[in-house]
């Protein structure tokens, strides 16, 4: 028999297993209990996801517009329910859904209760605190960037940056970004960056998802790695409304991937813009003072043009001087010495005025025009 007589068409398998799964009537109406984890209103009715706070397990649940006036308790996430539900398969994706007639709340969910407690501590600590964000640079010439290598918001953040902002070196360091193992792939990442000191800012980034593919942002280890980093550090973690952890501690935190990317790097052409704003500015201040310079200049050549009207004052008092001049020349001494007068001093240097208070073989000086001469007195006429 060939393969093709035996094979089935997937509307074929999809109809066999609805088949099975509502014709089961276990499954008709079935009592479950579970964790909201994730919750989002839609136009033709509220879905959530019940999981298992014991168990890596979760159900897909909607309780349709038509039902929800009927519910003892509308879901709320983070709380534990008791659910009616009947399971059914829906062939456009291949995806079984359980739709809930009644819902009671028994309490608060364990993940929950496990989260509000990890985040009371951590803020006690202070790692949510503003005064410990770190600045972001405002020209980076180097970023990271820590998500899966193979994820749509790789290829926004590089097309985003690449936009923005070209010839920014942008290095990878690639982690898993959901699941068990996450938590240690995120850390090593962020360590690594570090290690490597090239960075100027790291991105942490993951695309959208349900609450349960993006509890890794929750583990207190991403949460300490971020606070630890010596770089500052932008989330950019999935379209959710509620923060995680990571958000918290982050130095800035964005919604999407994108958005980090568009915080951590100015818009080139806003850049150029700005630049030229200053050359203007520049150009306008220098021209002001040019203008200014230039009257001051105006005003000293008017100054000048009106100086030879001052000449007669200028004149006379120049006379003045050199009369003076000649007055000073007169009354000089030394002048009158050159006219062949001399000076009579004793030895102790005292002007002799008198003949009177001297005495013969007394020792005078006596200073000519040029030059000193001792005599000895012989005879003192009177």
């Amino acid at each position: 028999m060939s393969t093709a007589r035996t094979a089935i068409s997937v509307a074929e398998l999809t109809a066999y297993i609805r088949d099975l799964l509502e014709g089961d009537r276990l499954l008709q109406q079935i009592v479950v209990a579970g964790e909201v984890s994730s919750l989002h209103e839609h136009s033709r009715g509220l879905f959530f996801t019940l999981c298992d706070p014991h168990e890596d397990a979760a159900i897909q649940c909607v309780v349709w517009n038509s039902l929800r006036s009927r519910l003892a308790r509308q879901p709320q996430r983070g709380e534990l329910l008791i659910v009616l539900g009947s399971l059914r398969l829906y062939p456009k994706r291949g995806e079984y859904r359980l739709t809930v007639f009644q819902a009671v709340a028994i309490g608060e969910g364990l993940q929950a209760l496990q989260y509000q407690q990890l985040r009371s501590r951590l803020q006690a600590e202070g790692l949510f605190d503003l005064e410990r964000k770190r600045p972001l640079p405002p020209y980076p010439q180097t970023i990271a960037v820590v998500t899966s290598p193979t994820a749509a918001a790789w290829g926004d953040i590089q097309r985003t940056l690449a936009r923005r902002y070209p010839g920014l070196h942008i290095l990878l360091s690639p982690a898993t970004v959901q699941g068990i193992d996450a938590p240690d792939s995120i850390v090593e990442a962020i360590e690594k960056v570090n290690r490597d000191g090239r960075a100027e800012v790291l991105i942490l980034a993951r695309g959208g998802g349900a609450v349960e593919d993006l509890s890794c942002f929750n583990d207190e280890r991403v949460a300490r790695a971020i606070a630890q980093s010596k770089i500052p550090i932008i989330t950019g973690i999935g379209h959710q409304r509620d923060e995680s952890l990571a958000d918290l501690v982050a130095d800035f935190s964005a919604h999407t991937p994108t958005a980090a990317a568009e915080t951590a790097v100015p818009l080139y052409s806003q850049l150029v813009i700005e630049h030229q704003q200053r050359v203007t500015a520049l150009i306008e201040v220098c021209q002001r003072r040019i203008d200014l310079e230039s009257k001051r200049l105006e005003q000293l050549e008017t100054r000048l043009k009106r100086f030879p009207s001052t000449s007669p004052q200028l004149l006379q008092a120049t006379a003045r001087c050199q009369l003076l001049k000649q007055k000073l020349m007169a009354l000089d001494p030394r002048a009158v010495l050159q006219r062949g007068y001399a000076v009579v001093r004793e030895e102790n240097d005292t002007i002799v005025r008198s003949s009177s208070n001297l005495a013969t073989e007394q020792t005078l000086k006596i200073q000519l025009g040029r030059g000193v001469i001792k005599v000895k007195i012989t005879e003192i006429l009177q």
